[in-house]
């Protein structure tokens, strides 16, 4: 007798070249993600070879209802861990149809800085820190909480381990698994300090393709948790009080970081940063003046400093990097439903680019 699993688990190439192709983009409040499904008549592997597609913009808030089109750009490509087989899942932006990006895309911006040929020389790498909260569908707490009320305060959390400290393991599990099997290069997960917190770690990703994968990952994960049945959370303080809030450290290098005397280079890229320190948090996400607020591992919103292995800082410096006179520096101010295009190429543009 055939169950509903069996049919989601077909193997479509044991009877046909076709192929499920998954276009994904970002909705109408740059956060939220959309997607729909295409049949292609045999797998596809460059996605300059996949068909513009179109939406509705009206009921997704990017268009108006008397002239709702809006134009589906295919821009990166990844296994479908859900599908799996030859199914794809694709990165789209989204443009008017007279070809002009819409508001809400933001990666067209940065693939501009990045194609610049003094960001490409330098092949800036990126390593983000991407912490989220897993909640109670029906009563927006987070899981494992008592509805309600409170677990015991933050300290055996932190990379913890058994029931009473990681909530919700098998999700993460999944997730981790999924996003290798999708081609994603995550390098890690862990708990976070806030019971049902977690994080997980996309890089090193070299310019654009930063951006492609945070928000693929953000997909699956969304989808992973529509699965189990609970709410994914993004934003930066989901629980007010002495508890930890949620951020998108975003670790970077250039080649000149990485070469010999880069940690000089590292040092005038972070004197930079801070001459724009209030652009930049401008645009590193909704609601981070919750959790900026110098307590919980964070530097006060209105401060920038920074220093080596100091968590508290804007910007922190590891160890390795002031040993070595090279590496990488950690951007602890973005926020964790910043938009990874928008942090990635305005840090590219503050310190390649711009000149105080």
């Amino acid at each position: 007798m055939t169950i509903i699993s069996d049919l989601i688990n077909l193997n479509l190439s044991d009877v046909t070249d076709k192929v499920i192709a998954e276009y994904v983009w970002i909705g109408g409040s740059g956060l939220d993600l959309r997607s729909k499904a295409r049949t292609l008549h045999e797998p596809v592997s460059d996605p300059s070879k996949l068909p513009k597609w179109n939406y509705d913009g009206s009921s997704t808030g990017q268009a108006p209802g008397q002239d709702s089109e809006v134009i589906l750009c295919p821009q990166a490509i990844f296994r479908d861990p859900f599908r799996r087989g030859d199914n794809i899942l694709v990165m789209c932006d989204a443009y008017t149809p007279a070809g002009e990006p819409i508001p809400t895309n933001k990666r067209h911006a940065a693939a501009k800085i990045f194609s610049n040929p003094a960001v490409a020389a330098e092949e800036p790498w990126y390593g983000i820190e991407q912490e989220y909260t897993l909640l109670q569908k029906d009563v927006n707490w987070p899981v494992g909480w008592p509805v309600g009320g409170y677990p015991g305060p933050q300290g055996p959390y932190y990379c913890g381990v058994g029931a009473d400290k990681a909530f919700s393991r098998d999700v993460v599990d999944a997730h981790y698994k999924a996003c290798l099997y999708a081609g994603i290069n995550i390098s890690g997960i862990n708990g976070e300090v806030m019971p049902a917190q977690w994080e997980f770690q996309v890089g090193p990703a070299v310019g654009i393709t930063a951006g492609d994968q945070v928000w693929i990952a953000r997909y699956i994960l969304e989808r992973i948790t529509e699965m189990a049945g609970i709410r994914l959370s993004l934003d930066p303080k989901p629980i007010m009080g002495d508890w930890n809030g949620a951020g998108a450290h975003t670790n970077y290098s250039t080649k000149s970081m990485r070469n010999e005397g880069g940690y000089e280079v590292i040092k005038k890229a972070i004197e930079k940063l801070g001459k724009r320190h209030n652009v930049h948090i401008a645009a590193y996400g909704e609601g981070n003046e919750r959790r900026l607020t110098g307590r919980h591992e964070t530097a006060d919103i209105k401060t920038f400093l920074w220093g080596v292995a100091n968590r508290g800082a804007s910007v922190r410096v590891g160890r390795d990097t002031e040993k070595e006179g090279k590496g990488y520096f950690e951007d602890r101010r973005p926020a964790s439903n910043m938009d990874p295009y928008v942090v990635t190429s305005m840090i590219a543009d503050t310190t390649i680019l711009w000149k105080p």
